[in-house]
């Protein structure tokens, strides 16, 4: 969104997405809220209508499924995460069309005349013709009016956002600081001063042990409990009773081949030279000249394909795996590249290719075939779908019937169990807090369970759906009220966790006592583990805490000695005996690791500046709504 327009040619492809994304601008009175849908938030006394919601959401699932192609997982299309970046996001575009409003920001006419005139896809002849204009919008399901009112729109929010977007700045003294502490290593070891290397020298008085009962009595409490039988009805329960005949199945297979098939794949290297679609011609003909050099490199030499792509490649991703792609099938790739990927053979290399990114030199070096898997392999799983299928169909009468009966026969499970064939279950004792069964965790389903009219008149809980095609209902089969533990029952829980907590406190204090001594060059004895390397790129495992330690320690005489509480109680004692200068970076890594040092720095800023915004204006989101 913040770069629109600015790039000429993006802008068409922004107005093809306006087409399916009327949610995006809240300009246009035509996508308002009737007021009697209901709404998901409010901003600044502005409802968000729910049906503006579900309209993102469904475009930015389509979005997702066009991205990821074949690997596309459908668990991530209605994930709480999801749903609430895309009402984050409408959110945003309203608080930033506030503020872009309230700072005196406009678009004239003349701003927004020059800036569609200058959209290539509407001229004819290298100029401007309203007919084409005009015969565009109208192939995308747009008016003029609709499309430069969003325009307009975008406009404006991009002379907001162009003092962020456009004017970040990092010196080459930050610049330079920041590579050098991204690539120096330091070479450590460590011991571990553990916590249980002592539990067996602690033994807690008996009045440590009272004195910790009486402080933490609330922790020992046994809250109230019941054993509960319980019915599930499902989808999934009535499709297991459904018959499936084997005619259906071989018709379905027949029917569903595509289902079965797994697409053709291939696995490809590349090597990039960067230049983007708006980099200038001057530099973008000196990164061509740049990847003929590199291809006549790999032509002449193709086993050098990886060292070059390792060496050249402004893919960040591949370059340090010789370029591999791994294997992907079609849709996956941009269509130039993708394109050449399917008409080549095994170990053929093309270049140059262009694309959006700049210039490509690619190798093929493996196909996997198109094959489609024998009936016998999926049978059971077209019968289990087809069985849902069936299913489906007559859950919504099944389901009125069952709360009828859980209802109308409220003193026993069982008549409902036999009329649909379901096994009555029953627990452990539970509390309010179980999360185990499932299927009763839901707090609605608790509030039933622990209702008098559960407990005390002995009913049925009515059937309450816990999960989309899920009902259940449950019968309480015995009830504890809350009751304190004596502490002759938790004596022994206590003496664990005081000798934990005084293990802990020994290890510790031991950790940085041998600490002291070895800085203050007492002889070294330490029983130290191998030796490695590591760096903030690559941590090998270290922890934050103990990444800081190592390089907030003073390395001037080594070694040097460091050392951190680590997260199991104990004390994590570092040497380092080695400090790993990097190599000194050439002028165009260097260039590119500032740019993107830079881009990070913006995108911290604009984030701030969001930050900022919401703080200033009254929201509201009604997380029960959507």
């Amino acid at each position: 969104m913040f770069n629109f327009v600015n790039r000429k040619k993006r802008i068409v492809q922004i107005v093809l997405l306006l087409a399916v994304l009327p949610f995006m601008f809240w300009g246009v009175q035509s996508y308002r809220s009737d007021g009697q849908e209901g709404y998901v938030a409010i901003v600044d006394g502005e409802e968000i209508p729910r049906r503006e919601f579900e309209q993102a959401l469904r475009d930015h699932q389509a979005r997702l499924r066009a991205m990821f192609g074949g690997n596309f997982d459908s668990a991530m299309l209605d994930s709480y995460e999801v749903r609430d970046s895309v009402l984050e996001r409408l959110i945003q575009q309203r608080l930033l069309f506030r503020e872009a409003i309230s700072n005196g920001f406009t678009v004239l006419d003349s701003q927004l005349v020059n800036e569609i005139s200058q959209i290539p896809e509407f001229h004819l002849d290298n100029k401007f013709s309203k007919k084409q204009y005009e015969s565009f919008l109208r192939n995308e399901g747009l008016s003029p009016v609709t499309f430069e009112s969003r325009v307009r729109q975008e406009l404006l929010l991009r002379q907001l956002l162009d003092g962020y977007s456009e004017n970040g700045f990092v010196s080459d003294a930050v610049a330079n600081k920041v590579i050098y502490l991204s690539e120096v290593q330091r070479e450590i070891s460590q011991a571990q001063i553990k916590p249980e290397d002592y539990m067996s020298q602690i033994e807690p008085a008996e009045d440590e042990i009272k004195a910790y009962y009486d402080e933490h009595q609330s922790e020992f409490f046994l809250p109230e409990r019941v054993r509960v039988a319980y019915l599930v009805l499902s989808l999934k329960s009535l499709a297991e009773n459904e018959p499936v005949s084997d005619e259906a199945v071989q018709t379905y297979y027949d029917e569903h081949q595509i289902e079965f098939g797994q697409p053709e794949e291939r696995r490809a290297s590349h090597i990039l030279i960067a230049a983007a679609a708006t980099t200038e011609e001057g530099e973008k003909q000196l990164a061509r000249e740049k990847a003929e050099n590199i291809l006549e490199q790999v032509l002449q030499d193709p086993e050098r394909f990886a060292e070059l792509a390792e060496e050249y490649s402004d893919d960040p991703g591949s370059s340090s795996r010789g370029g591999d792609l791994g294997f992907f099938g079609r849709g996956v790739m941009v269509k130039a590249f993708e394109d050449e990927i399917f008409q080549m053979q095994p170990d053929e290399i093309r270049g140059l290719v262009e694309t959006d990114f700049g210039f490509h030199i690619i190798q093929l070096t493996e196909v996997k075939e198109a094959k489609t898997a024998d009936l016998a392999d999926v049978k059971e799983q077209i019968e289990e779908k087809l069985k849902l299928q069936m299913a489906s169909d007559i859950f919504g009468e099944a389901a009125e019937d069952f709360s009828n009966t859980v209802y109308e026969q409220s003193d026993s499970l069982s008549p409902a169990a036999e009329k649909f064939e379901l096994k009555i279950q029953e627990t452990d004792w539970i509390n309010r807090n179980s999360n185990e069964p499932s299927v009763l965790a839901d707090p609605s389903m608790m509030n039933a369970i622990f209702s008098d009219e559960a407990i005390v008149d002995k009913r049925n809980t009515e059937a309450i759906e816990v999960m989309p095609d899920t009902l259940v209902s449950a019968r309480v089969l015995e009830h504890r009220q809350a009751t304190a533990q004596s502490l002759s029952v938790v004596h022994d829980e206590i003496v664990e966790r005081l000798k934990q907590q005084l293990a802990e406190k020994r290890a510790v204090a031991e950790g940085r006592a041998l600490l002291a001594d070895l800085q203050d060059g007492t002889e070294d004895t330490v029983d130290w583990g191998e030796p490695k390397q590591v760096s903030y790129m690559q941590p090998s495992g270290l922890s934050q805490e103990v990444l800081r330690a190592v390089f907030q320690a003073d390395v001037d005489s080594l070694p040097a000695y460091t050392g951190v509480e680590n997260a199991q109680g104990g004390f994590s004692l570092i040497r380092i005996s080695q400090v790993i200068n990097p190599e000194t970076l050439d002028q165009e890594k260097r260039k590119n690791f500032a740019e993107q040092l830079q881009q990070m720095k913006t995108q911290e800023e604009i984030s701030a500046y969001l930050d900022g915004i919401r703080s200033r204006y009254d929201v509201t989101i009604r997380r029960d709504s959507y």
